[in-house]
């Protein structure tokens, strides 16, 4: 068994032996039918949003942006920019600094301190305790990424992506190995590296179906409100007062797991014709619209989503 079956198996379990949170089998044909398919014939990513350059600094980019690309949980205090999602006022933060200075070097990266990462996210005047908290985790992640790629790659970005030889699965192998990316059972954040790279057409991974959907906080409550998944009415109550759910608590991980079997279960329903991780890529953007972001999401704070 791969690592990647076993996440399947551990979120199957999880699902089924669910106590707060339930997939409704009953309601995922037509669902999977109703989904507009057409949206996902060429994913790409935001270039206002995003650093599109050079292939190997894009590379570069993708990469130091996956590694601090977690945080919901402390985002409503994150000072973000007009219009734009905590997300999205990280990742265009970043492509600021790259188009200004070009890309970050694992050495650089390697030297960044907290003030340098508050500076960076444009959170200076921000004396929020969960900011200052999250700018601190940026850092440690940063540098870890910095260190990993000295040590073990020579310094260079594109040696790690080529170490795996063509595999999104082993990628995440590589990438697991730093504290930050020890997500198990899920291993969101290797995961979505492998499908951004690709994404950004800066590298080609021949397994990409192997990819399951990238377990957060969004893509449950999207089919949380669309009736696919259905929560403990007081699990539900603490998520809308916005009450912190705990990282690895039963409530936590059932959310990621049955959010995670139901992608496996659409997937399916529609005969593998998309991938999971085609389905992510759908479900997440839909979840950028004012329908979704009218309800409250779980709150987590995590260094894995």
């Amino acid at each position: 068994m791969t690592l990647l079956d076993e996440v399947r198996a551990t979120a199957e379990a999880l699902a089924q032996s669910a106590r707060y949170v339930r997939v409704r089998t009953d309601a995922i044909e037509a669902y999977a039918a109703s989904l507009p398919l057409h949206e996902l014939e060429n994913p790409e990513l935001d270039a206002a949003t995003h650093y599109l350059g050079p292939p190997e600094a894009t590379l570069a980019y993708v990469l130091t942006l996956d590694a601090i690309n977690f945080g919901s949980g402390y985002f409503p205090k994150l000072t973000k920019r007009p219009g734009l999602s905590g997300y999205f006022t990280v990742a265009s933060s970043l492509k600021d600094l790259y188009e200004a200075n070009g890309p970050l070097s694992a050495a650089h990266l390697t030297r960044l301190t907290q003030e340098d990462c508050r500076v960076i996210f444009g959170q200076k005047n921000n004396d929020d305790a969960g900011v200052k908290e999250l700018m601190s985790l940026f850092n440690r992640a940063l540098n870890d990424l910095g260190a990993y790629v000295q040590e073990q790659f020579g310094g260079s970005f594109q040696v790690l992506v080529t170490a795996a030889d063509g595999s999104a699965q082993e990628l995440v192998s590589i990438l697991k190995e730093m504290p930050f990316y020890q997500d198990i059972g899920f291993y969101k954040r290797a995961q979505l590296t492998a499908a951004d790279l690709s994404v950004a057409h800066v590298a080609q991974f021949h397994d990409l179906d192997r990819l399951t959907m990238f377990a957060d906080n969004l893509v449950p409550h999207v089919l949380r409100v669309d009736g696919i998944l259905s929560y403990d009415a007081r699990l539900l109550e603490r998520i809308e007062r916005e009450e912190l759910i705990p990282a690895g608590t039963r409530e936590e991980r059932e959310i990621r797991a049955g959010a995670l079997h139901a992608v496996e279960l659409i997937a399916a329903a529609l005969d593998h014709k998309v991938t999971s991780m085609q389905l992510d890529y759908l479900l997440w953007n839909r979840g950028q619209l004012p329908a979704y972001k009218a309800h409250p999401r779980h709150r987590t704070r995590t260094v894995f989503y």
